[in-house]
């Protein structure tokens, strides 16, 4: 699809890799974002180029795991894992500090 218009979207000829972020383009904004003054924004936009390069049932597990009360501590240990495993090491970081932010709160499973 070369043209993603409104009408392409009504007629249901878009699909979701016509509306998939490009990595690259997420690691351009992170830098924008950054000499910006924004380094928080910058950090969004590297974990975000990081889950874009996942399909989306996996990011929609990752979604589901991390709520309140859904995952144990081994789960989430055991979803950080795979995501470093998939060169996702920020997003593993993030598993990784909502662990610590869950078991003291009393959040998980």
């Amino acid at each position: 699809m070369n043209e993603i218009t409104v009408q392409n979207a009504v007629d249901g000829k878009l699909g979701l890799g016509d509306l998939r972020m490009d990595p690259a383009v997420l690691k351009h904004q992170a830098d924008v974002a950054r000499m910006g003054g924004n380094p928080q924004l910058a950090e969004n936009f590297l974990r975000a180029a990081e889950l874009a390069t996942i399909d989306d049932e996996q990011v929609m597990a990752l979604y589901e795991a991390l709520r309140p009360h859904r995952s144990t501590a081994v789960e989430l240990a055991q979803l950080q894992e795979s995501l470093i495993a998939r060169g996702a090491p920020r997003c593993a970081a993030l598993v990784e500090q909502a662990a610590v932010v869950y078991a003291r709160r009393g959040l998980l499973r």
